[in-house]
């Protein structure tokens, strides 16, 4: 809701007579933009400083760190009236893009590694404790047709079945998904369309989809940890780029 107030609010300012990225209002809002930014910082200053870690909930300083991370850029999207009028403006630009693109693909890569968007992180162990578990209830002493069952059991051993070499993790990761929809659709033909069946067939989707979380599990762990290798210095380089743009801008 936040995001997209700041959208019409920026599509109607920039649609008024006289409007300029070099006007009052247009300076303005770039400068909100950047100072949006800018706050960002607080939320990893939060997770290291000792004396800020009393205050507040670290998942409501996330939740702000995210909604800024997309309101910030898009202020200053419509600052420039989504046009790049100089060399130093299109370098810090582009470096804002990838590095709010950057957070997006972080988020959805974070939330793969732990329990929830604000939880802790996950195991690959607690993950199959907790499907053991749902395996248990779907059955409920009351056996799955014979091929809803082997269905089940030749997916189960895909995702223990260990893949030899780099290549072979990466194409288990890729088409573990495809495998799970398939079996997923052969589960259902099986149980039919008898009362009662929807919500069992619910439930073995839930642990299929679980079922893929494991199997893909290390290579998220490892694309995160690679993430943020890469995310640090993309956020420097918009910090100088930034920092350059408004000089620039003051002295010329």
């Amino acid at each position: 809701m936040v995001v997209c107030a700041v959208a019409v609010f920026g599509w109607h300012v920039i649609n008024q007579a006289g409007y300029a990225p070099g006007s009052r209002v247009g300076y303005d809002l770039g400068l909100a933009g950047a100072v949006m930014m800018l706050v960002l910082f607080v939320y990893p200053l939060r997770k290291h400083l000792r004396w800020l870690r009393t205050a507040g909930p670290l998942r409501e300083w996330l939740n702000l760190h995210m909604m800024l991370g997309i309101c910030g850029p898009l202020l200053i999207l419509f600052h420039s009236r989504f046009h790049i009028g100089s060399i130093n403006a299109a370098v810090a630009m582009i470096s804002m893009l990838i590095v709010a693109g950057s957070g997006i693909i972080g988020r959805f890569i974070y939330t793969r590694v732990h329990h929830t968007l604000h939880g802790r992180k996950l195991a690959a162990k607690e993950l199959r404790t907790a499907l053991a578990e749902s395996l248990a209830a779907i059955q409920g002493g009351k056996a799955l047709p014979l091929e809803a069952n082997s269905a089940l059991e030749r997916y189960e051993a895909k995702v223990n079945r260990q893949a030899a070499g780099a290549a072979g993790r990466m194409m288990k990761f890729f088409t573990i998904g495809w495998q799970r929809r398939r079996v997923a659709r052969e589960i259902h033909r099986a149980l039919g369309r008898e009362a009662g069946v929807r919500r069992l067939a619910a439930q073995i989707d839930e642990y299929l989809l679980g079922l893929q979380r494991v199997a893909q599990f290390a290579v998220y762990e490892r694309l995160f940890s690679l993430w943020h290798v890469l995310h640090i210095p993309l956020v420097a380089l918009l910090v100088v780029s930034a920092v350059y743009h408004v000089i620039a801008v003051h002295m010329y």
